[in-house]
């Protein structure tokens, strides 16, 4: 098993920590819907930049 050297200092261990935030998500509105979809990805109906993408209603 890998054994460290010396111990890492507070400072080193916040560099590496720095990095571990969560960002927020970028959210966009559809033309057509209305409705709030993460941006390049489309909405929950199916439609993507005004556009149906894919038909999603049950038969």
């Amino acid at each position: 098993m890998a054994v460290q050297k010396s111990k890492k200092t507070r400072s080193r261990i916040g560099m590496r920590r720095s990095h571990d935030k969560l960002k927020n998500l970028t959210l966009s509105t559809d033309q057509v819907s209305g409705e709030k979809h993460l941006r390049h990805q489309m909405t929950k109906d199916g439609f993507y930049k005004g556009r149906l993408v894919k038909d999603l209603r049950k038969p």
